[in-house]
């Protein structure tokens, strides 16, 4: 085998190879209410979520399947585990995570990325958070930064106050499931007036075959205050499928502001149906920048309500599809404030029969006036099999407003093929500068281990899918 070979295969196997565990528990295959209770039971919850969970699955089971978007007609409910606990209780330091789930986020880079540009670090293995840690200096300043089960038996004011409210139970069927069975996630909460300079980073890795991941996270910015909060996720690759449906709930106070970044890498075998919103109140900000690789089909639309007056509001993504992939994504935003400010950026890409499409909804409320709002979509198609398309909706119910779409979709040419041979590269390079040139301004928007990482994969992905 020639060292290239051996090279892409080490390079797969950073992210596609299983870890032999020993887990504690594991639901049998199924969801029902013995189940959820058991659940319940085992993270000793308190009765209110004991019951919040049982209703979710009433409009669980009430909720229909989205009309809109892929087929799902290969996710079985019946053949999932819903819960699986890997180990007693997540650790505050490194050295006690169990030594074979500890060799997998070492694999991953999770604790040298903690060591080197994080102020905190969480990893979550299967169902539940297995590490959380944060630097002293945040704690002294009232920082919270734990599991979302931790923070249920520390905090339970403030999952009474905040939990379910921005995303309930009856929003779609995929968070009615997550609000039924969820475990782990992340909960930070910052004071008023503090700024977390450094990122706050979860990474969450699916092992078990046949898993539904179900995370909750929910982040609290306070008056006048700062988090950049990063997300992670890899799984292996099997025959059968698995679920992912987390959601993620934000309440970003006056003049706060939250930046939310997440790469994804699922396995090909991943359903990725996720729900994430942000309510952003008086001169607050919220920035969604969402890059999504792998899975088997993404549903992924972050939402961000602009309630305050001068609230702003972002969401740049990219999508890169290849063969048996769908990734489905975009973005919401609600204007309700006055003088309110939004910008949409989603750049795709799809080769080899991927499909990579746009997905979009924009409503400016009657009242919400001076209120702005830029789209701009662009697809970039590798050949000519592979689909994209956009489905931009807009309301606009304020006379007083301005809205701006723009959407493009462009083929690589043979002229830009040509060219860059002429300078020495092969194909498989020139599809690479290409691909990563087009990639690059939402790139440069990651923090540089990311935007590396990134880089790699797209170079991971072109290597073994030319021809």
């Amino acid at each position: 085998m020639s060292k290239k070979n051996i090279s892409k295969l080490e390079n797969l196997d950073k992210f596609g190879f299983k870890t032999k565990t020993k887990n504690i528990y594991e639901s049998p295959i199924g969801i029902s209410p013995e189940i959820i209770k058991e659940i319940s039971k085992l993270k000793n919850e308190p009765k209110f979520m004991t019951d919040f969970r049982l209703r979710a699955y009433d409009i669980f089971n009430e909720k229909p399947l989205p009309k809109f978007g892929p087929d799902l007609k290969d996710l079985k409910f019946d053949q999932i585990h819903f819960y699986v606990k890997p180990q007693d209780q997540s650790k505050n330091k490194w050295e006690d995570v169990p030594a074979e789930i500890k060799k997998t986020f070492e694999k991953l880079g999770v604790p040298e990325n903690e060591r080197k540009f994080l102020a905190g670090s969480g990893a979550q293995f299967e169902s539940e958070m297995v590490y959380h840690s944060m630097q002293e200096s945040l704690k002294k300043q009232g920082v919270i930064f734990e599991s979302t089960d931790s923070a249920l038996q520390n905090h339970p004011e403030l999952l009474q106050k905040y939990f379910g409210k921005i995303v309930p139970p009856s929003d779609n069927k995929f968070a009615a499931l997550n609000s039924a069975v969820w475990s782990g996630g992340t909960f930070i909460y910052i004071p008023p007036k503090t700024h977390v300079r450094l990122p706050l980073q979860s990474y969450f890795r699916i092992n078990t075959e046949r898993l539904g991941q179900f995370e909750r996270t929910l982040i609290i910015a306070d008056k006048d205050s700062y988090v950049h909060y990063i997300e992670g996720c890899t799984a292996p690759t099997y025959t059968t499928n698995s679920l992912h449906a987390a959601v993620v709930e934000i309440v970003v106070l006056d003049n706060a502001q939250v930046n939310y970044t997440t790469l994804q890498n699922w396995s090909k075998n991943v359903f990725n149906l996720v729900t994430k919103r942000a309510y952003v109140y008086k001169n607050a900000q919220m920035n969604w920048l969402d890059v999504n690789l792998g899975s088997k089909i993404t549903m992924k639309y972050p939402a961000i309500y602009l309630m305050g007056d001068n609230s702003k509001g972002e969401v740049k993504s990219l999508a890169l599809s290849f063969k048996n992939q769908i990734i489905d994504s975009g973005a919401k935003i609600f204007h309700i404030g006055k003088n309110t400010s939004s910008n949409i950026v989603s750049k795709s890409l799809a080769k080899n029969g991927g499909e990579a499409h746009y997905r979009g909804l924009l409503k400016i409320n009657n009242g919400s006036e001076n209120s702005k709002n830029k789209t701009n979509c662009t697809t970039l198609l590798l050949d000519d099999i592979s689909k994209s398309n956009t489905y931009p909706q807009i309301e606009l119910k304020e006379k007083k407003s301005t809205v701006e779409h723009e959407a493009m979709v462009s083929k690589v040419s043979e002229d830009q093929l040509y060219y860059l041979k002429s300078r020495g590269l092969n194909e498989e390079q020139a599809l690479s500068m290409i691909v990563n040139g087009f990639s690059r301004d939402i790139a440069k928007e990651l923090p540089l281990e990311y935007a590396i990482e990134l880089i790699r994969l797209i170079d991971m992905e072109m290597e073994n899918r030319i021809g």
